[in-house]
């Protein structure tokens, strides 16, 4: 015969189950869409999906759905686990809702590749530079509201000094990727690269002399 007294200690018990059981599903949930990033995360970026003049991949296998944001000629909003790159130095990622609401949960990595691979130099939110010393986040506010943060030459962000020619240039000599595939110009477009790093980085030093 069952009592009160057993009756509500059987009911708590299964209360307590079914809260166990939530808060376990929850956390499955959330580590599922947790994207984690390290070095292993970039690889060659010849081996990722091509749009127009940059290249995009995504951590959590969802390529196609990045891919289509992409190429939405209106702006949306790229799903959890992104990559984008313009040149293999420099990436940004996608993270879990949540993770950064002030950059569209955008991450932003400074990254140094060799043969060997991939090693994140530096990553962040709004002290994260590129090779010009220009911030990242500062560069990609501009198209924060209809293209979630990614730049085009159309997309309203500041433009950056260097051209197509020279940022294929660099995609195509990824050492990650082996031997290097270089079109006709190449030479001269990387040679110009050099000169204008070199000039940033000389013009910066001269500011912080003043």
């Amino acid at each position: 015969m069952t009592t009160p007294s057993t009756f509500r200690t059987h009911w708590v018990r299964a209360a307590l189950a079914l809260a166990l059981g939530v808060t376990v599903i929850g956390q499955i949930a959330y580590a599922a869409n947790t994207v984690d990033v390290n070095d292993a995360s970039f690889r060659c970026m010849r081996q990722m999906a091509q749009v127009r003049h940059f290249y995009v991949d995504n951590l959590l296998g969802n390529v196609l759905d990045t891919v289509k944001v992409a190429n939405d000629p209106k702006g949306a909003v790229y799903p959890a686990g992104s990559v984008v790159q313009l040149v293999p130095t420099e990436a940004m990622v996608k993270r879990e809702a949540g993770f950064s609401p002030a950059t569209g949960d955008w991450e932003f990595f400074e990254l140094e590749v060799n043969d060997k691979g991939t090693h994140i130099g530096k990553r962040g939110f709004a002290d994260v530079n590129n090779r010009f010393g220009k911030n990242c986040f500062s560069c990609h506010a501009p198209a924060r509201e209809k293209f979630d943060f990614v730049c085009e030459s159309d997309h309203g962000c500041e433009a950056i000094p260097i051209d197509h020619k020279m940022t294929g240039a660099l995609q195509r000599s990824d050492p990650r990727c082996g031997p290097a595939v270089p079109e006709a110009g190449d030479t001269l477009a990387l040679w110009k690269l050099r000169a204008l790093v070199v000039i940033g980085s000389t013009i910066g030093w001269f500011k912080s002399l003043i």
